[in-house]
């Protein structure tokens, strides 16, 4: 039950990013930074996926992604259509990783100290979850104020 809870958190968030980006009435607003605004829509669209891509997909689905954190960050004026589609290919990945996980594994340790402290992986995919909120709504406000 746990798994396909965090699967349909996941799935429908990962859609909502998908939707505010494909959202922008002008595509290069996506990579607009304004005074205090530092972080542009696309890169931290660009953190999402590689976040997950890393901490579900490298670690628990042993997908093999490499993570360029850095680049998330810096990369700019990347299509609209091409985040889109890696936001897809997350969604797949994320679904087929954890609904091949066991409630067993969802208990045990997560296999990485990312926090500072050891924890269950079902309660880091609780902290990628609200990360994944807290960034989706830094987007929308983002659309919405700059996307004008």
């Amino acid at each position: 039950m746990m798994i396909e809870i965090f699967a349909s958190l996941f799935e429908r968030d990962l859609k909502k990013l998908k939707a505010e980006i494909e959202l922008y009435q002008q595509e290069d607003k996506i990579w607009h930074t304004q005074k205090n605004i530092t972080n542009a829509a696309g890169n931290l669209c660009l953190h999402l996926i590689g976040n997950l891509n890393t901490f579900i997909g490298a670690e628990l689905g042993k997908t093999g992604f490499v993570r360029n954190r850095d680049q998330e960050f810096s990369a700019k004026n990347i299509p609209r259509e091409t985040l889109l589609a890696q936001i897809e290919d997350t969604i797949n990945m994320v679904a087929k990783t954890l609904r091949g996980m066991t409630d067993e594994e969802m208990n045990k340790d997560y296999p990485q100290n990312v926090l500072g402290y050891k924890m269950t992986t079902a309660y880091f995919l609780t902290h990628l979850a609200t990360h994944l909120t807290y960034h989706l709504g830094q987007i929308n406000y983002h659309r919405r104020l700059l996307d004008v």
